[in-house]
């Protein structure tokens, strides 16, 4: 693996360390999305195990439980040890643990191997958080984090199809997508070092040491953005029936039209965060997260759906490079790695809180379409509060007299 000459000038990131980051930090979308559409045929491969119709969803599910726990762990892990190594290791072990299914019949083996799984999960995702903000300045970390955010539909439309295909040869067969992290793995050797420290400019009000505050805040609103942003992905697809819509394959479809606006929220990105502050910024994906949800649950066609759907992933598009960026602003070299990994932590503990909130709220609305619109409305409110309150902090003090 190479590192950071201790001669001269260190080593400065580029355009190939950008590249094997951005690749690496899709690979935990795999856990779920490779395995959406093989769910049925595991059902049918296990029906013969007591508990399998519980089990099952569990292990697919398992991984971001184990992202949830251990991402702090794995944040002070790199930030006393180092990034590249841990990520190479966690990387190429992934890829290996990722593809066991396929060789293995047992539903407690295949269990095991859906948490090991998630261990790798928790240290790709922490460190190459970390190596965004580590390998670059401000400028460079919104592009980026752009790049991210604007190919995560194509990256995850491209699985599910490639994942429905090798569905059809086999219960395990989709769990060979797993085994693109080897050679990503082999890039990683080649192409990461570990970085040189440097000056960091903190936020106004910042202080040494851990910032206990500021990473309290950005993970407190980290989560309630994630519980709100799941809610559209898990629970979607069961509405377009109400307007008429009962194919899977048009569902599918619509769902993967609208997904556009993740795209086109990816490229807003780069020119609102340079112009707007936080606050703004939080209030915008909060708004229209929940103007797409409230849109949703009222709508009277497929048309109207699919239309509100698309201005929900418009804000998706911009929460996660959003809420990524304000959290590294607050981090030094010393404790990025830590910051990162309870940041992940917030965002997967919202993955497992949403499905609780919509059934919770669900008690009240007697239906899933008054949810959503009472999820929205919520959203919306969550928009100006969490909006007004952080552009406030942000204000400098006035001059004492």
């Amino acid at each position: 693996m190479s590192t950071a000459t201790d001669i001269g000038a260190p080593r400065q990131a580029g355009l190939p360390q950008g590249i094997v980051v951005v690749i690496a930090s899709f690979l935990p979308i795999l856990a779920i999305v490779a395995l959406a559409p093989a769910v049925p045929r595991m059902m049918a491969h296990f029906a013969g195990v007591p508990g399998a119709s519980l089990w099952v969803p569990l292990a697919v599910t398992a991984p971001g439980l184990m992202v949830a726990l251990l991402s702090p762990a794995m944040g002070w892990l790199v930030d006393r040890h180092g990034r590249s190594r841990l990520l190479v290791v966690a990387t190429a072990v992934y890829g290996l643990v990722g593809i066991a299914p396929v060789f293995i019949d047992g539903l407690p083996a295949l269990f095991a191997s859906r948490l090991l799984l998630g261990v790798c999960e928790a240290a790709i995702l922490t460190v190459t958080n970390t190596l965004v903000g580590d390998y670059f300045d401000e400028g460079r970390r919104r592009f980026w984090l752009t790049v991210q955010s604007a190919a995560q539909p194509f990256f995850g439309v491209s699985l599910l199809v490639l994942s429905g295909m090798l569905s059809g040869v086999g219960w395990n067969i989709p769990f060979l997508v797993y085994a693109c992290a080897i050679p990503i793995a082999v890039a990683m050797a080649f192409l990461l070092f570990e970085p040189a420290k440097r000056s960091q400019t903190l936020l106004p009000g910042a202080v040494a040491g851990f910032p206990t505050r500021h990473v309290l805040i950005t993970s407190g609103v980290t989560l309630l953005a994630s519980s709100i942003y799941y809610v559209y992905i898990v629970q979607v697809g069961l509405l377009f029936p109400g307007v008429g819509v009962t194919s899977p394959d048009t569902i599918g479809m619509l769902i993967g039209l609208a997904n556009i606006g993740v795209f086109f929220g990816g490229l807003l990105f780069k020119p609102a965060s340079s112009r707007l502050g936080t606050g703004w910024q939080i209030g915008i994906f909060f708004a229209l997260m929940g103007a797409g949800l409230l849109g949703i649950g009222a709508s009277a066609s497929a048309a109207q759906m699919t239309a509100f759907c698309t201005v929900q992933q418009l804000g998706a598009g911009l929460c996660i490079p959003t809420l990524l960026l304000w959290t590294m602003r607050g981090l030094s070299d010393e404790n990025r790695g830590r910051g990162m990994g309870f940041w992940s932590c917030a965002f997967f503990v919202g993955q497992f809180v949403s499905p609780a909130l919509v059934s919770l709220v669900t008690v009240f609305s007697h239906g899933l379409p008054l949810t959503f619109v009472a999820i929205g409305a919520g959203s919306i409110a969550l928009a100006i509060i969490v909006g007004m309150a952080l552009s406030a902090s942000a204000r400098p003090a006035p001059a004492r007299a």
